[in-house]
């Protein structure tokens, strides 16, 4: 009968590679980290608990791939090269087929962007996993919420929404088709940070924000921030709803009011919303190219403080309230 697995046991055959930006790689009781001179640290955190964030039928290698792609996301929000990152894991038990998908599909995002585990924690608990990410950018360059300028254009990279469809599903509370199904789920489970856009907008946009909680939520923080307000075109938004097409061609049928909906209020898209001054609108769909990655203009920055939703003929919309996620609300 083989011994139980412990913690250090756990660490060493699931999360230690071999050291590549980090001199220690995991293990020692701090990581050594060292930007290139002229740059600047981005660091951020996110947890993701389970119930909450994700559910317990999940893949467990499509948790560890989306367990890194939010923080990652918060990277590219900046325009920050990732570096590495530490991974904080509780779990219930001592699960070696979860912990081997786990690790595949974090590790399989970690190496596409050279983003090395230099170390973490783990504990016996709920399963709870925190991961803290390091990477660099210019000094002085980062992309901020808070430099949104009035007479910008606001532009939203790929598609919003499809995550929304998927929980809906979830829920009981819609019915897709499968392959319409399979396709939001993927955008839920597998999101795509867009830290090749970040990194081309820098010098260009003024402001930017990852949409995980909502786009109209997570935009008022940079109108907030910047001291300013917007107008939104709300059916350009809802027109980034992927998933609105089934791959057969047939399209779903959705209200306009749900279509606005999920696409401004869905939640863990994972995509940038950013702002950039209309002399610009050249260069940032050339940055979208570059990055492989659409871009949509949306609206445009203005004095009077406040989101104001308009529809495609630009008249404004019955008053409409699209709160972004909040934890304890």
């Amino acid at each position: 009968m083989l011994a139980p697995m412990g913690e250090f046991d756990l660490i060493a055959r699931y999360f230690t590679r071999p050291a590549q930006r980090s001199p220690l790689g995991v293990g020692d009781d701090c990581a050594l980290l060292a930007p290139a001179p002229g740059m600047q640290l981005a660091v951020s955190t996110d947890m993701l608990v389970e119930g909450r964030h994700f559910l317990s039928t999940v893949d467990p290698a499509r948790l560890g791939h989306k367990s890194l792609a939010v923080n990652l996301s918060d990277l590219a929000a900046c325009g920050a090269t990732p570096l590495a990152f530490t991974l904080a894991l509780s779990l219930p038990e001592v699960n070696e087929a979860w912990l081997q998908g786990f690790a595949q599909g974090l590790f399989a995002l970690a190496d596409a962007h050279g983003c090395e585990l230099v170390g973490g924690d783990t504990t016996r608990g709920p399963l709870n996993i925190c991961i803290t990410v390091f990477g660099e950018v210019p000094a002085g360059r980062a992309l901020l919420r808070s430099g949104a300028q009035v007479g910008d254009d606001i532009w939203v990279s790929g598609n919003v929404g499809d995550a929304r469809l998927a929980l809906e599903v979830f829920r009981g509370k819609l019915a897709l088709p499968p392959g319409l199904m399979q396709l939001a789920r993927e955008r839920m489970e597998l999101p795509t940070p867009r830290v090749a856009l970040g990194r081309q907008l820098l010098g260009i946009a003024t402001s930017a924000v990852d949409l995980s909680d909502g786009l109209a939520g997570d935009l008022s923080h940079v109108l907030k921030q910047s001291g300013v307000g917007a107008t939104l075109d709300a059916d350009a938004v809802a027109a980034r709803l992927a998933a609105a097409w089934h791959p057969d061609g047939h399209a779903l049928k959705l209200t306009a009011e749900a279509r606005h909906a999920f696409t401004l209020a869905g939640g863990d898209d994972y995509e940038l919303a950013f702002t950039a001054p209309p002399a610009a609108r050249g260069q940032v769909e050339h940055a979208g190219r570059a990055a492989s990655t659409p871009v949509t203009r949306i609206g445009r920055i203005e004095a009077e403080a406040g989101l104001r939703l308009v529809d495609a003929q630009g008249q404004p919309l019955a008053s409409q309230q699209f709160a972004s996620f909040d934890h304890f609300g």
